[in-house]
Formats: C-alpha cells, sequence, structure tokens
C-alpha cells in the first residue's frame, strides 16, 4: 500500500523545492489471513458433513458454540472456538469476504504475528462480552471482524499524517460502514449478536491503540528515509493485559456470581 506523505520530504540541497514524498512498504504474502479463511472454510465444510450424516445435528457448534451454559460449567474454549463457525453460507460468505478485504492490508501492516494476536483479542472480547449480555447462542467470525474494523480505523488515526489528505474520508466511510453494521445489531428480530459486535470493536480498538503501528519517517544511509514502526514488544504485552484483561475480569465475576 502506498503511504503519502506530504509533510516530511527527504533533504533537499539550497535552493531545491519541496516536494511531496510517497513511501512504498514492501508488500509481504497476507498469510495468517489466508491460513485463518482456509481454516474457518474447513471449519464449515464439517458442519455442514456433521448436518448432513448426523440427522441436522451441527456437532461442531454443539462443541464449541458460545452455549452460556456450557461455558458456565468450565468450557472456557468456547470463548474462542465460535469464530471458526457459522450458521450457513451466506453467514461464511459475508463474514470472509471482509476478513478478505480488511484482513490483507491490516496484516501488511501489523505484521503476522501481531495480527493474529489482534484477531484472537478480538474475537475473544467479543465473544466474552455476548457471554455477559447475552443468554442467546452464538457463533460466527464477526466478532473478531469488528475487531479488525476497529484496529483499522485506530492506524489511520494514528498515522494521519502518512495517510495524508486521504484520512479524513477514510475515516468516515469506515465509521458509516461501522454504524450501519452495528444499527442493524439493534433491530428487533435481527438475529444479530450486536454484543458480540460491540466486543470485538472494543476489544480491538483497545489493542490497536497500544500495540497497533505507529511509524515514523527517519533518515537512513541506504536510500534517505525509511518507515519505522516505533510500536515494541512491550506496547504488545501490555496490550493484551489490558484488552484481554478488562473482559478476562468480567468472566470471573460471572463465574463468582453464578
Amino acid at each position: 500500500m502506498t503511504l503519502p506523505n506530504s509533510e516530511t520530504p527527504p533533504p533537499v540541497q539550497p535552493g531545491e523545492g519541496r516536494v511531496p514524498v510517497f513511501l512504498r512498504t514492501k508488500a509481504k504474502k497476507p498469510l495468517v489471513t489466508y491460513i485463518i479463511l482456509g481454516v474457518t472454510i474447513l471449519m464449515f465444510a464439517l458442519q455442514y458433513l456433521s448436518q448432513t450424516f448426523l440427522s441436522g445435528m451441527d456437532l461442531p457448534f454443539v462443541l464449541g458454540g458460545k452455549i452460556n451454559e456450557m461455558i458456565l460449567r468450565g468450557q472456557i474454549w468456547r470463548l474462542l472456538t465460535p469464530m471458526l463457525l457459522h450458521g450457513g453460507l451466506l453467514h461464511l460468505a459475508f463474514n470472509m469476504y471482509a476478513l478478505f478485504i480488511i484482513g490483507r492490508g491490516l496484516e501488511h501492516f501489523y505484521g503476522h504475528w501481531r495480527y493474529l494476536v489482534l484477531y484472537l483479542i478480538a474475537g475473544y472480547t467479543g465473544n466474552v462480552l455476548s457471554f455477559l449480555f447475552s443468554a442467546n447462542p452464538s457463533l460466527g467470525a464477526s466478532t473478531a471482524i469488528f475487531g479488525l474494523a476497529a484496529a483499522q480505523g485506530v492506524l489511520i488515526l494514528k498515522n494521519r499524517k502518512l495517510f495524508g489528505n486521504k484520512s479524513q474520508s477514510m475515516l468516515i466511510n469506515l465509521g458509516l460502514v461501522l454504524a450501519i453494521n452495528l444499527s442493524l445489531g439493534f433491530s428487533a428480530n435481527s438475529g444479530i449478536d450486536y454484543w458480540g459486535h460491540i466486543g470485538g470493536l472494543v476489544g480491538g480498538a483497545i489493542f490497536a491503540w497500544v500495540a497497533g503501528p505507529k511509524f515514523m519517517v527517519k533518515a537512513n544511509n541506504e536510500n534517505g528515509i525509511e518507515l519505522v514502526d516505533m510500536i515494541g514488544r512491550d506496547e504488545l504485552r501490555w496490550a493484551v493485559m489490558l484488552s484481554a484483561g478488562l473482559f478476562t475480569a468480567g468472566v470471573i465475576g460471572k463465574f463468582i456470581a453464578a
């Protein structure tokens, strides 16, 4: 992706004019995004086969869906596994398309491992908030995808100078898309787990604000300038503890109250 930066031009000789700079980052294959896509589609195939050969029973959902009673019995993996399951082909297609569109670009800037942690954190926080405030069973990757969308917004916000004049319109468009999707969840009988969406959105935003890339343009001896991410491992650890820790405290509280 091209990052326009009109405020930090390269060194110029006396008498030369100031010109805009366009920084191009090295392309990276979005391996984690492709792996998540593959695993999620495989899980849907298992759901389909299960319902075909087990008289309509969706065994993967029975074992891994967000079912509050089962979580309260100690099956805490259900706070993660629902993001791999879907309620139908249209549900799967919509989420995987969103993951493909948002995830590839985000993974490019985040790197493979930080992006994977973001995805898992957002999925977890979404399922936790659904567990805390919704008694209905649920499944789907939209918890994590809402977190990716929030992280995309934070990325633009933290690096406004690099994205240049496009940053404002990008943030407005993203905000409108999120607002529309969230409002659909609040409509009567929508069947959408809006608590899961809100949880993923908040968890992804917290993680991204603490550990999301913050780029600086610095001089080097080879090309004159380079793009450097100022976020390190300490921020990543704090982001995990803060985003996951806040929601985990809610889970512990519900177990105590049960």
